[in-house]
């Protein structure tokens, strides 16, 4: 079973370097500031701790958990909304709705139409991983998506 192994040095080394590359792209594209959530951020760095193990699911679930909860913290309102709601405030609906789509299948278990199997996780670790890739990505343009002063 081979991806309840520990990654090799090096693989954990390439992910964490790509992780951070998308940090620095977004800090180096905008010399100002951004506003961050205080809890959107320290989950951030659950995400980068899963992806570095190579727990892709987990990953997929907590992109879109961060992108919610900095869209939320950041929301000048101050009242409670529905992810969709945050989503279509901030134009980031369309872009994001499938990611949160997918989150809300790995954690709402349907009893006849399992979102992931247990064949998934032994036969389609390569598809789980480019599915990580990109909620991250994703979880990224959230996370950087509202400009400060």
């Amino acid at each position: 079973m081979d991806h309840l192994d520990l990654p090799s040095v090096e693989d954990w080394q390439q992910r964490q370097d790509w992780f951070q590359s998308h940090i620095f792209k977004y800090e180096d594209d905008f010399q100002g500031s951004y506003l961050i959530g205080e809890q959107a951020t320290a989950l951030l760095f659950e995400v980068q701790c899963c992806f570095c193990a190579g727990a892709w699911a987990a990953v997929i679930i907590l992109a879109f958990t961060v992108a919610e909860a900095n869209l939320s913290e950041t929301d000048a309102s101050g009242t409670r909304k529905r992810a969709v709601e945050l989503l279509r405030q901030n134009g980031l609906e369309q872009e994001l709705d499938a990611l949160r789509k997918r989150r809300n299948s790995l954690i709402h278990a349907r009893r006849d139409d399992a979102a992931i199997t247990l064949d998934n996780q032994y036969d389609d670790r390569e598809q789980l991983e480019d599915e990580a890739r990109d909620a991250i990505r994703l979880m990224f343009k959230a996370f950087y998506s509202q400009v400060g002063t």
